[in-house]
């Protein structure tokens, strides 16, 4: 079996605060294969954020990586140097932001900045440089590219601001990419191009995605796979379809049934009772189970992962059909 181009196995991040410990990412275990695409999913809070800059290894202070294994094309990521991690970044695993206009410098134009990103990692002649940028610019669907590089962020829409800071993304094909909610502020005609957009490129180029997003709508028209965050745990996994389709934890199952397009018009929206809680002092056992209408005795055990046809979740007592307890 081929090894998958990133294995995340244990992944904690944890940051310590002088209220306390804040176990922003805790215990996160997934694999992706080459030209495969994940959606990581929750509510603001749930750690999704962190999981990639923990990929990355942009954790700044007080937040640091505690356990776990990070594996990218069989290298571990987590021991290594900060220069041999720079190294890697950008060239083979890259990270696409939220905000273009905090990737983009307004000073300078996209040539320049794209050439940087180049230079960052090998050496080309100004005119190949060109011609590799505009060759991004153009992949990602951005018109008479070459003229383009002349110009700076503040010429271009949020929709092709973006379009540009997938460009750089891209630019040293790199293995893996963490796209962070990079078309939340986009208007949905906009959002449905680039997801297009994405879909194509990673089968094209084989780089893998993990897309993450609190849309659940949007994440499962792109992605294959799909992740399901709470309080810095994935809760379940699994195909998205089928994940869609017949959901296990009773925290998917609340964010499926909240979607708008499940409800019938003129119904008020099913809503998630409660909130999500403080990583400071999460409750003992389950840490959903304060929200749960399926709560039990049992919960307030930690559940371990089910793991079944592809398929894994957190739960003493799953929903759907043919659900099996966790042990």
């Amino acid at each position: 079996m081929t090894e998958p181009v990133l294995f995340v196995d244990n992944l904690k991040t944890h940051f310590f605060t002088r209220a306390g410990v804040v176990k922003a990412v805790d215990g996160v275990s997934f694999e992706l294969a080459k030209g495969e695409i994940m959606g990581l999913v929750g509510e603001s809070g749930s750690g999704k954020t962190v999981t990639g800059f923990s990929l990355l290894g942009l954790v700044d202070a007080p937040g640091r990586i505690v356990e776990g294994s990070v594996r990218l094309n069989g290298t571990e990521l987590t021991t290594l140097s900060g220069a041999a991690l720079r190294s890697r970044r950008g060239r083979e695993i890259s990270m696409i932001f939220q905000d273009p206009i905090a990737t983009l410098n307004p000073m300078l134009t996209i040539g320049q900045q794209m050439k940087m990103a180049i230079d960052a990692h090998e050496r080309l002649s100004d005119r190949a440089a060109k011609a590799r940028s505009a060759e991004m610019l153009t992949q990602v669907g951005i018109p008479s590219a070459a003229a383009r590089l002349r110009a700076y962020p503040h010429e271009f829409s949020g929709g092709m601001r973006q379009r540009v800071a997938i460009a750089i993304a891209l630019l040293h094909r790199p293995s893996v990419i963490v796209a962070d909610e990079p078309t939340t502020a986009l208007d949905v005609s906009i959002q449905a191009q680039i997801l297009y957009q994405m879909r194509d490129l990673a089968a094209e180029t084989g780089t893998a995605m993990i897309w993450i997003s609190h849309d659940l709508a949007v994440v499962s028209s792109l992605a294959s796979k799909l992740a399901v965050m709470y309080a810095g745990r994935i809760v379940e996994q699994g195909p998205t379809a089928t994940l869609l389709r017949d959901p296990r934890h009773p925290y998917t199952a609340g964010l499926i049934a909240s979607l708008p397009a499940t409800a019938k018009p003129g119904t008020p929206l099913t809503q998630i009772p409660g909130t999500t809680p403080s990583l400071l002092s999460l409750p003992p056992g389950c840490p959903f189970a304060p929200r749960c209408a399926n709560s039990a005795d049992a919960c307030n055990e930690d559940p371990q992962m089910t793991v079944k046809d592809q398929r894994g979740w957190r739960c003493f007592n799953p929903v759907g059909r043919n659900a099996e307890v966790s042990a």
